[in-house]
């Protein structure tokens, strides 16, 4: 009698060994900078609304290279960004060193799981971007985070929209990849293991008694254009349309990725 395959469990996903290709392929392409210039346009208007002329304690998890980090650090925060990979905390402290603010931050080479062990305290303000779709136990990191934050405390989370991710695949044609569930023998190295359906998401901060502050679609047009050179030619004309448009709906729910500010 043959014996039963068992698959493998999932695993989370580190990125400890392509430092350098996060740099080239994600931050310095049209994709990345939208990304960059979303979240910091949100985290502005959070900054000057909600937490009026005061120097918050801020904690970045998953921060890699630390560009948000050193944007809110710059802003007279103290930033506190904690990463798996080590080089890309290298890269992060370079940076930091380079631009006069290491003062300002502080570096922790841990992963998210790790922080109830840390002792770090409560923040203002938690970011977790780009992160949850490549752990596991999505619902328990979620209750970690929650935990970070003070009474008053802010929870920026981004991630991965699996609607998205279908709707961009049917448009390219992939119709056997979406019938399989979105799911393929051998993952490409920077597609996430673990994208997430809003709806589950929406479940599981409601179970954690997260209030939404606001939803912004991050990518709600970048990823269906039929010539992606567009993107390069016409950056301003594409980032001053998703700025437009990335907030109301249906647009902010197809974005690849989905960015949320939640009161705790």
């Amino acid at each position: 009698m043959a014996k039963k395959q068992h698959k493998p469990s999932p695993k989370d996903r580190h990125f400890c060994d392509i430092a350098g290709k996060f740099k080239n392929n994600i931050y310095g392409t049209a994709k990345g900078k939208i990304r960059e210039a979303v979240l910091k346009r949100d985290l502005d208007e959070l900054l000057s609304q909600h937490f009026t002329d005061k120097a918050l304690r801020i904690l970045d998890v998953g921060g890699g290279q630390g560009q948000l980090a050193l944007y809110l650090a710059k802003r007279g925060h103290h930033v506190t960004l904690l990463d798996v990979s080590e080089p890309m905390l290298e890269l992060a402290k370079e940076r930091a060193q380079n631009e006069n603010l290491i003062n300002e931050m502080s570096f922790i080479h841990a992963q998210l799981q790790d922080i109830p062990t840390l002792e770090l305290g409560q923040f203002d303000l938690v970011l977790c971007h780009a992160v949850l779709e490549w752990i596991v136990e999505q619902q328990h990191a979620l209750a970690i985070l929650k935990n970070c934050l003070k009474p008053e405390g802010v929870l920026s989370l981004m991630y991965f929209n699996k609607a998205a991710q279908r709707l961009a695949n049917m448009v390219y044609g992939n119709f056997d990849y979406v019938a399989s569930g979105l799911k393929v023998k051998q993952k490409v190295g920077l597609s996430p293991n673990q994208p997430l359906e809003s709806e589950q998401v929406e479940y599981w901060l409601d179970e954690l008694s997260f209030k939404t502050m606001s939803k912004t679609g991050v990518r709600c047009f970048h990823d269906y254009l039929r010539e992606l050179q567009k993107a390069e030619d016409q950056f301003d004309a594409l980032l001053a349309l998703e700025l437009q448009y990335n907030r109301a709906e249906p647009y902010a729910s197809i974005g690849r990725y989905t960015h949320l500010l939640l009161h705790a």
